[in-house]
């Protein structure tokens, strides 16, 4: 796992942007797998200025998302296929027929096998962008979930309700279901990327990188991913020990990069 603790949000995000670029420009039919969230936004706003500089394209691009509540229909402002076409999909060149998000209004347990199907049948994802909630939690795969979990419904954790409260109106239906890749189906991207921004993420955060590989902090089992960058802010990065490693380790790779 290597860890990057940037100096802004701002910086993650063009942190962030860089790999995806990386990856789609070493292979144009690549398969991106996706997050909603507060976080990924300020990378995706990257992205499309990037695009709209001509640095990428994603024309040929197709994308899986981690996650849908069940019971929203697509169009609903809070749903998660919304989200991605209003802060994503909507501006750059992907064709629409290559995006992929859960179906949360049909029979949730097949939606879910049929998506971890087609995962499968894209070649499996060459980067899957992650966050990671206050709790541990990548996608929605709460604290208790299988390592080794595929795509399927999962309940939401009381925290999660509220932490995502914020985003519903008062009295307005608020999902506690989702379908959501399962943490077995995210390591097996052949690379992964998690951001975290802010004071809040800094306890997960450590828990993730630096505590014991446990079920009670789903994104621990990142660490045994064999190709995962973790890109975090001062603040989300705070509760590390080895933050000088860290950077030690940073400084190498880009000088290791500039001689190749």
């Amino acid at each position: 796992m290597q860890v990057i603790i940037a100096e802004s949000g701002a910086e993650v995000a063009a942190l962030g942007a860089a790999q995806v670029c990386q990856v789609v420009g070493q292979k144009e039919q690549s398969v991106l797998g996706l997050a909603t969230g507060s976080t990924p936004i300020a990378m995706y706003k990257e992205l499309i200025s990037r695009y709209h500089s001509r640095k990428v394209s994603f024309a040929g691009v197709r994308t899986f998302n981690l996650d849908e509540y069940i019971g929203l229909e697509p169009s609903h402002p809070q749903s998660y296929r919304y989200f991605m076409n209003q802060h994503l999909f909507d501006h750059i060149d992907i064709d629409l027929q290559n995006t992929h998000v859960p179906d949360g209004m049909s029979e949730p347990q097949l939606a879910a096998d049929q998506y971890e199907r087609q995962i499968e049948a894209a070649g499996g994802i060459d980067l899957q962008v992650l966050g990671i909630g206050r709790n541990g939690h990548i996608g929605f795969n709460e604290p208790s979930s299988s390592l080794g979990s595929l795509t399927r419904i999962k309940t939401l954790a009381p925290g999660t309700v509220e932490d995502n409260s914020r985003f519903f109106s008062a009295g307005e239906f608020q999902p506690t279901l989702a379908i959501t890749m399962g943490i077995g189906t995210i390591l097996n991207a052949r690379k992964v990327l998690l951001l975290a921004t802010g004071e809040s993420k800094a306890e997960a955060v450590h828990a993730m990188v630096e505590g014991p590989l446990a079920a009670s902090c789903p994104a621990s089992a990142l660490q045994m991913h064999r190709n995962a960058v973790v890109i975090v802010d001062k603040a989300a990065g705070a509760k590390l020990e080895h933050r000088e490693y860290y950077q030690r380790v940073r400084t190498e790779t880009e000088l290791l990069a500039a001689v190749r």
